[in-house]
């Protein structure tokens, strides 16, 4: 190729307009959970019926609550997974809001 031709290609073919000009580096930012600090509060739960008859899952869900004996209680964080785990035992219950 001749110059002339070599100065007629435009600027990105050149093989100088295809290098990176420089690479930034990311700034390292700390990650915020998805999960906020919540105001919500607390859950009193107590255990009111037994577990027999029930279902191993439901007893495991129940022992998950950290409740073992009829008439145990427990305050625990209102968050959506303990909601969710209250939901599956309602029956088994007695949920106080705080």
């Amino acid at each position: 190729m001749s110059d002339e031709q070599a100065e007629a290609k435009p600027e990105a073919m050149k093989p100088e307009a295809m290098k990176p000009e420089t690479v930034k580096k990311k700034t390292s930012q700390k990650k915020t959970s998805k999960k906020k600090a919540s105001k919500k509060g607390i859950l009193k739960l107590k255990l009111v019926k037994s577990l027999i008859g029930s279902t191993k899952r439901q007893r495991e869900t129940v022992k998950g609550l950290g409740l073992r004996k009829i008439r145990d209680s427990v305050e625990r964080q209102d968050t959506p997974e303990i909601r969710g785990m209250v939901t599956k035992v309602l029956h088994l219950l007695e949920v106080q809001k705080s």
